[in-house]
């Protein structure tokens, strides 16, 4: 049998690695392919729940369970095997146990507990070991984690849905529904990425929204984040209502407010800023202590426009439909600006139709702040 193209197995392993979307928060996304000496797949896995099997330790299972060796065996992953004890033993002790050849990965970890020193422990025992191909791909797939790791904030993604003259919502408020059902799904499953959803109070006053992942299959619930500076949340509201956890950031304590959210089942945490408001950076750097790597925002156009201003948003997930809805709210609320030159320049990563309507992923041609 010819062997296969040394591309195929991590091709194959980054396809593995989508499957850990939605389930190994707050660890990466990772796929695991293992081919014997000539070509075959022996072994296939990814990442599980936080706490589960990595993906090499699952792949090694799968190869045990066929009956195959790992004489000569290559190890194709699409990130740096672990080197330290966490909540699972390390990936390379299990791989240097294991006696395979090679080990072929597509980047290295960022995590500064391994960072090269998972490579360099497989070096040490003997094995041969490659990186490089597919890093972008792999990278792109946990962005948020290497957002987590390198910056100490989560990478912050904007969905809205507009119309094809930017409009959010009438003037009178109404925005259900902008674009079709193919493209709130298609939201539901960026959704389903994140691990954390988060809105404003204005957002939970004005739609009442559950803002769970609802139309696409998902092993858990995001964390849902509210920023509610004056602690206006109803205690009735809907998000409170749907499965997982609520976590409240406000300026100021309010007891008697805070015990009736709390009763509900919501975190509050107080981050005041120097304007009264949630001071949003700090936020951000807490919601990556809590392990959060991407995180999702649905709000409406005046907090919208606090991230804009604050230069915190890595990515736009807009949504266009082919309507014009003339007066009403805009997706960012902020400026005015004196100067097409003060623009917020952004790049298009990439443009998908999503049945009638438009998905545009864009990123600022400079990067958000760290």
């Amino acid at each position: 049998m010819n062997a296969a193209p040394a591309a195929a197995p991590m091709r194959e392993a980054l396809s593995l690695a989508e499957f850990a979307i939605g389930l190994s928060e707050p660890n990466p996304r990772v796929g695991c392919v293992i081919t014997a000496p000539d070509g075959r797949v022996i072994g296939r896995g990814h990442t599980q729940h936080a706490g589960g099997p990595h993906a090499e330790v699952m792949a090694l299972r799968d190869l045990r369970e066929r009956g195959e060796s790992t004489q000569g065996a290559t190890v194709h992953v699409t990130l740096e095997p672990c080197s330290h004890h966490g909540r699972t033993p390390p990936c390379c002790d299990a791989l240097i146990d294991a006696g395979v050849a090679r080990v072929v990965f597509a980047l290295e970890d960022p995590n500064p507990l391994v960072a090269g020193q998972g490579a360099a422990r497989l070096r040490a025992a003997g094995i041969v070991v490659e990186s490089g191909p597919f890093a972008d791909e792999s990278r792109e797939l946990n962005i948020g984690f290497f957002s987590r790791m390198q910056r100490g904030r989560p990478w912050v993604r904007m969905k809205a849905a507009v119309s094809l003259d930017g409009r959010t919502a009438l003037n009178n408020g109404a925005s259900q529904w902008i674009t079709g059902a193919a493209a709130r799904a298609d939201g539901h499953a960026w959704r389903r990425r994140a691990g954390a959803v988060l809105t404003g109070v204005g957002t939970v006053l004005d739609d009442n929204p559950r803002l769970d992942v609802r139309l696409v299959e998902t092993a858990h619930q995001p964390l849902r984040v509210i920023v509610d500076s004056r602690l206006e949340t109803p205690p009735g509201a809907r998000i409170l209502d749907a499965p997982g956890q609520v976590l409240i950031y406000c300026a100021q304590p309010e007891p008697t407010r805070q015990a009736a959210l709390i009763e509900r089942g919501a975190e509050i945490s107080v981050v005041a800023g120097p304007t009264g408001k949630v001071d949003l950076p700090t936020m951000l750097a807490d919601l990556a202590r809590r392990g959060v790597n991407e995180l999702h925002v649905e709000a409406g156009h005046r907090l919208n426009g606090s991230f804009v201003r604050e230069g915190l948003v890595d990515e736009f997930l807009v949504y266009v439909a082919p309507k014009l809805l003339g007066i009403g709210r805009e997706l960012a609320a902020f400026g005015p600006l004196e100067r097409l030159d003060e623009s917020l320049a952004l790049r298009f990563h990439s443009v998908t139709p999503i049945d009638g309507d438009l998905r545009i992923l864009a990123r600022p041609a400079a990067p958000a702040s760290a």
